[in-house]
């Protein structure tokens, strides 16, 4: 369980500047229960990432508490702490001349596994995030999607009971995001973490998140799950985040893939959806069969009347 206690964190104002200091974040207390994901989220400023570091302590408090199993994290060895929470960044960060397999081990190879833990464990991963066999290929040679998910991967090496993710999946094309996103739900059912997750969108933070929390300018304004906010929102500036976050519809409400086929003949090893099926299918199924070049559209015998690319339904989005 994480608990903040009336946290706050005040930046001092630049040397020589008159204004005063500013505090990022004021007074914000919240719990996550053991297994929750709570999603943060807010205007640019507002102050979620800055809340998100403090629980790991890459930044530190200025005042309040932050308890962890009802342990002050003040009085905790940073680095301990930081081993015991895994952690995901919008940049990755992998280490370029590394492989995925020696990215994903890199925490567990310091605190000393030997070689057989070591590959047991990454192989268990990579079949966690869908990229097995992948091990050996150097970040260079994968997906902006894929980097992501051994990202993900590396932050769950030492199996920590908490995780936090800044924007984990903001930095990537719609298709692969909505995937992605997809994905994490299924995961998170597998792995029971508790999680702490700082989104800029509110369809993201309904959609995985079993709470949210809406910042305004370093203050906590209403926190809840998606029913609560729909039905009761706090304030005027709620109401106005609502309707400025929901005012689009999701892949998922764009209806068939009639806009994005092609005449051209799919691969022979291409796998297949009905003609009728959506963008949001065909993003799914991509996303399953990664190396998949073409998607074959067929019809109810089973023959292929048109071709998907990933390019086009790219395009399309």
């Amino acid at each position: 369980m994480i608990a903040l206690e009336g946290v706050w964190k005040e930046f001092p104002a630049p040397r020589g500047s008159e204004r005063p200091a500013q505090r990022a974040v004021d007074d914000v207390s919240f719990t996550v229960p053991a297994g929750e994901t709570l999603c943060l989220i807010g205007t640019s400023g507002c102050g979620k990432t800055t809340t998100l570091k403090m629980i790991n302590r890459l930044v530190e408090p200025s005042g309040g508490r932050i308890l962890i199993n009802g342990s002050d994290t003040a009085a905790s060895d940073r680095i301990a702490l930081r081993r015991g929470i895994g952690y995901v960044i919008q940049k990755i960060g992998l280490l370029p001349h590394r492989t995925v397999a020696e990215n994903i081990a890199l925490l567990p190879r310091l605190e000393g596994w030997d070689a057989s833990r070591l590959r047991a464990r990454t192989d268990e991963l990579l079949d966690m995030v869908g990229l097995r066999g992948y091990g050996g290929r150097y970040p260079a040679e994968l997906s902006g999607g894929q980097q992501q998910r051994v990202g993900v991967a590396r932050a769950l090496a030492l199996d920590p009971p908490i995780l936090l993710m800044d924007e984990p999946f903001g930095a990537l094309d719609p298709i692969t995001r909505e995937s992605l996103q997809d994905e994490f739900v299924r995961l998170k059912e597998v792995f029971k973490k508790t999680i702490v997750m700082v989104t800029h969108d509110l369809q993201e933070a309904f959609k995985l998140g079993d709470r949210v929390a809406l910042m305004e300018q370093g203050r906590m304004v209403q926190i809840g799950a998606e029913s609560d906010f729909r039905a009761r929102p706090a304030s005027p500036f709620v109401e106005d985040f609502l309707r400025a976050h929901l005012a689009h519809p999701t892949l998922s409400a764009i209806p068939a893939l009639s806009a994005v086929a092609r005449d051209a003949r799919p691969s022979d090893d291409a796998p297949t959806l009905p003609r009728d099926a959506t963008m949001k299918q065909a993003m799914d199924l991509f996303f399953r069969y990664p190396a998949a070049t073409t998607l074959a559209l067929v019809d109810e015998n089973g023959t292929a009347v048109g071709a998907v690319t990933r390019e086009s339904l790219l395009q399309a989005v």
